[in-house]
């Protein structure tokens, strides 16, 4: 047989073996088992979308409840903040200190519920600022520098917020404190007129101030083992225990 008949037999063999040997492309399944690596990678990307997108929106500023707006009237006697209806037949006494970070997390626990109380006439609540930490920061006096501002706050009309801004941009002890070019930025940011800067400059309410916590300190109704701090709550001139999350609807109620 010559050496050409020999190579169209080998081309012709080699073509028959070509027909017989599937390509990778073409093998049983692995057009499937491509679809479901593709289908099982789409399903984990939208997964991880999914928790991501829940994330941001849980995080988000905006997705926590807004505060409860204040609709109830303000009121102030010498250095006391009335706020409620004058007729509301439970009365709460708050005493407080702006420095104080435990009446900031009482604040952040329980001001809207003593706003939705004040506004649907329920409780009236007597805010006393007082001057238990005026030693703690440096210099000495941010506690009565920003309980005299809170006075301010009244006769300018923005107490509710302006009381609420003082222990959401609360300084820490030790530190220098509010300026009262700082409170007075604060204030007019939310709406004060050029008489609240004036009044927070001067400071006028010092001596008043000093002389509410001494009184408060010395009262025996409002101590636990014979001290005196703040936060402490009163209902009916009496201290009374915050812990606990029901002690607001127990004082509506009466018990």
């Amino acid at each position: 047989m010559g050496g050409a008949s020999r190579n169209e037999r080998r081309r012709r063999q080699e073509a028959a073996a070509g027909a017989r040997t599937p390509s990778v492309d073409r093998i049983p399944g692995a057009g499937r088992k491509d679809n479901r690596v593709k289908v099982g990678i789409i399903v984990a990307l939208v997964i991880v979308v999914v928790f991501a997108t829940v994330f941001v929106v849980l995080n988000r500023p905006w997705a926590a409840s807004q505060p409860t707006a204040a609709t109830y009237p303000v009121a102030v006697d010498g250095v006391v903040v009335t706020a409620g209806q004058p007729t509301a037949p439970v009365t709460i006494d708050v005493y407080e200190d702006f420095l104080c970070p435990f009446c900031e997390r009482f604040e952040t626990r329980n001001a809207d519920a003593l706003a939705a109380a004040m506004n649907e006439g329920k409780a009236k609540v007597n805010y006393h600022a007082l001057n238990i930490l005026d030693t703690r920061t440096t210099p000495p006096g941010y506690s009565t520098l920003a309980a005299n501002a809170a006075l301010c706050a009244v006769p300018a009309g923005i107490w509710p917020a302006y009381h609420a801004r003082l222990f959401a941009e609360q300084p820490a002890e030790g530190s220098a404190g509010l300026t009262a070019a700082e409170l007075t930025s604060i204030g007019t940011e939310l709406g004060a007129g050029p008489d609240f800067g004036s009044c927070v400059a001067a400071n006028g309410n010092a001596t008043a101030i000093s002389a509410a916590t001494d009184a408060a300190s010395a009262n025996p109704a409002l101590q636990t083992d014979g001290q005196f701090g703040t936060p402490t709550i009163a209902v009916g001139g009496r201290k009374i225990d915050v812990s606990g999350s029901d002690w607001l609807q127990n004082a509506l109620a009466g018990s």
